[in-house]
């Protein structure tokens, strides 16, 4: 709405994300529908059908303006038949949404279920997958067996993986198991767990409180499972709870601890554990005043959101200024966390707990150091790097936090070994995105456990002690998954805020073996000989040039800016000089991005400064090899693990092709 109209007409004429509201703006701006049409070229059958929810959104904000204390019965009939939620009906209209819903009740406005019909009427289909709706007859049918609803995750976007519907489906076979009747609600129907066949109901509902309340309502379940889910799931527990929901598994009360920053500080106090220095902030001023007492860097991020979303390092006043301009948009009712921003290893547990028996059935270790959000970052099964005594203080942290939290079910931590010091960064009441990676390449059915757990067994009786399990013979290396290509103007540099879309495993005898397999998985292709192009920051240029060195000895031709370039031939390397993106070619010496285009390089590294902003030189020079397919690097941890495979490979190791049951059959000679 502050866009001017040329502005605006502009917009329209381009396809983005944002066009469909670009299109509800110019209705509300009385543009006509065949000028939209003209425009856009979108058909007026679909205009029209916008317009309409329009007209019925100006209805609504007339009884805000008019300070109506209850809805017309017409208006929230249409309102609702028209698919407005109790929570966008009151913030237009001004009513309370409690009030909205009550009207609702007392006026028998609730959705009916009508099943997905899997043969478009040309059979009949009894498939038990219901979708909602204001009209007609219920076609659900309930029974009167035990059950339980799974909530799910919700659509699969970048920051909210498949692996919350791995764990969605296990935890239904589990119940299954134990003869109880299963019911997912779930809004993707590219996924496993919406399947007609995985569950012995499925709801198409959104993840939305107003929607799953309207199930449980009809099905009456004995509980609802949120720990499956990930943050979608987890968030719906407590407006659940105060609705007089049963939630199985950990209660709401420690779910909260977890999530709230000060409940949580206050429980690692009494614990005795040690974790960043930070607080949180509801204003400008509060961040500043926090960022100033415990030093920048700081890592900031809005608290109860997904996959990092809006987390940033912010290394100075001005940039948390600004960061703090629009940060508080992403999560509105909640603060913004500051974290004093610690550089160090970071290593992540997935653990199942019945409150009293903590089982671990593997520590990761993420190859990026800290600040790489966890979900785009390389991991190992075992540990490579740490200590035996950080292990056991893994262990013992984890013990205490799960029985503190009182978990019962599965819970996620994530800690930094910085300095020599193990810090708690977060802890997650719910799965994780290494729940079904660790699952697998240990043998132990995390999730199968987890759900039987909430269901009042202990570990003991379903056969399983506490502690840290024995690591296997093997190393797994989870590697992730990126659509950079598919993506235009999206800067490949690895942060706080997720952007991969996918992860692979590689299983080998050997860590490198691993780490080769699952970069070749994830598309990452590794070149055995050939140029490689460094653009260092200049505050990783002293660890870089002992990486580049050792790309050298393998034979591989380096080209480099002018101050990388300098500082390789201070050590006797043979280097190509290139001009930046900014500098005209002199001398013969190319500029940058022509080089790339010309397919002279067959790997990038680049490490990020501050700035990445388009018209930098190291983000078009990110962006121009996506589009040429040419691996980049933007970590010099990743790039000194792709050089030690090289190495290896150089030297004539081969991998081990082996199936993952033969890695998990005891005894497997490999």
């Amino acid at each position: 709405d502050n866009l001017s109209l040329t502005e605006i007409k502009e917009r329209l004429q381009k396809p983005d994300d944002e066009r469909l509201f670009i299109v509800g703006e110019v209705l509300r701006r009385g543009m006509t529908i065949e000028e939209i049409s003209k425009l856009s070229k979108i058909d007026p059958f679909f205009l029209s059908k916008v317009k309409n929810i329009i007209k019925l959104e100006e209805d609504l904000t007339a009884l805000a303006e008019k300070k109506v204390q209850q809805l017309p019965e017409e208006l929230l009939r249409r309102a609702k038949r028209f698919g407005f939620p109790n929570s966008a009906i009151t913030a237009l209209s001004g009513i309370g949404e409690g009030e909205v819903r009550a009207q609702c009740k007392a006026l028998g406005i609730e959705p009916v279920y009508k099943m997905v019909d899997t043969c478009a009427a040309e059979f009949d289909s009894s498939t038990a997958y219901f979708y909602s709706c204001y009209d007609g007859e219920n076609e659900v049918q309930p029974s009167s067996r035990k059950k339980v609803i799974v909530l799910g995750s919700g659509p699969i976007r970048i920051g909210q993986g498949i692996e919350f519907d791995y764990c969605s489906v296990h935890s239904v076979w589990a119940l299954r198991e134990e003869g109880i009747e299963t019911i997912i609600i779930n809004n993707n129907p590219e996924t496993v767990s919406t399947d007609f066949d995985t569950s012995d109901r499925l709801y198409f509902e959104p993840l939305h409180v107003e929607d799953v309340l309207h199930v449980i309502e009809l099905e009456n379940p004995d509980g609802v499972i949120v720990q499956f889910g990930g943050q979608t799931a987890i968030n719906l527990a407590e407006p659940l709870r105060k609705a007089g929901v049963k939630i199985l598994g950990t209660a709401v009360e420690d779910i909260d601890t977890a999530e709230d920053r000060d409940k949580f500080d206050k429980l690692l106090g009494e614990l005795g554990l040690k974790r960043p220095p930070g607080a949180s902030a509801n204003s400008t001023v509060e961040a500043l005043q926090v960022a100033e007492r415990i030093g920048y860097p700081v890592l900031v991020r809005p608290s109860y959101v997904l996959g990092g979303r809006a987390m940033e390092i912010v290394y100075n006043q001005k940039e948390l200024q600004e960061y703090m301009g629009w940060a508080v948009k992403v999560s509105p009712h909640h603060p913004v966390l500051i974290d004093k921003y610690l550089k160090g290893v970071e290593l992540e547990v997935d653990a199942v707990s019945d409150s009293e028996t903590v089982l671990i059935p593997g520590i990761m270790e993420h190859i990026e150091r800290a600040g790489v959000h966890s979900g785009d970052s390389i991991a190992v099964y075992p540990p490579q790097n740490i200590t035996l005594q950080i292990t056991d203080e893994i262990v013992r942290y984890t013990e205490l936090l799960a029985r503190a939290l009182q978990v019962k079910g599965i819970i996620n931590i994530q800690f930094v070994v910085h300095q020599g010091a193990l810090y708690v960064l977060e802890v997650n009441p719910r799965s994780s995105r290494t729940v079904p990676i660790i699952s697998k390449v240990t043998g132990i059915p995390l999730v199968k456990l987890a759900t039987k757990v909430c269901l009042g067994h202990s570990l003991e009786s379903l056969g399983f002690a506490g502690g840290l399990y024995p690591a296997k013979e093997h190393v797994a290396v989870k590697a992730p998954v990126f659509s950079f290509a598919k993506i235009d103007e999206l800067d490949i540099g690895l942060g706080p805020e997720m952007k991969s879309t996918g992860e692979v495993i590689g299983i080998d005898r050997s860590f490198s073996h691993a780490l080769y397999k699952a970069l070749v998985a994830s598309g990452f292709n590794l070149p055995p000989e050939g140029s490689i192009l460094a653009t260092i920051a200049d505050k990783d240029k002293e660890e870089a040039l002992s990486i580049l060195q050792g790309f050298a000895e393998l034979g591989y031709r380096i080209f480099a800016t002018e101050g990388t370039a300098r500082a390789l031939k201070g050590l006797g390397i043979e280097v190509e000089v290139v001009r930046k993106v900014s500098e005209e070619p002199t001398n013969g010496a190319l500029n940058i991005i022509d080089i790339i285009r010309e397919g002279k390089i067959d790997l990038v590294v680049n490490t990020l400064t501050r700035g990445k902003q388009p018209e930098r030189d190291g983000f078009r020079i990110r962006r121009t090899a996506v589009e040429y397919n040419i691996p980049c690097l933007t970590s010099l941890d990743t790039t000194k693990a792709v050089l030690n495979i090289l190495q290896d490979l150089h030297q004539g190791g081969e991998p081990v092709i082996l199936s993952l049951q033969e890695y998990l059959i005891r005894g497997v000679s490999l």
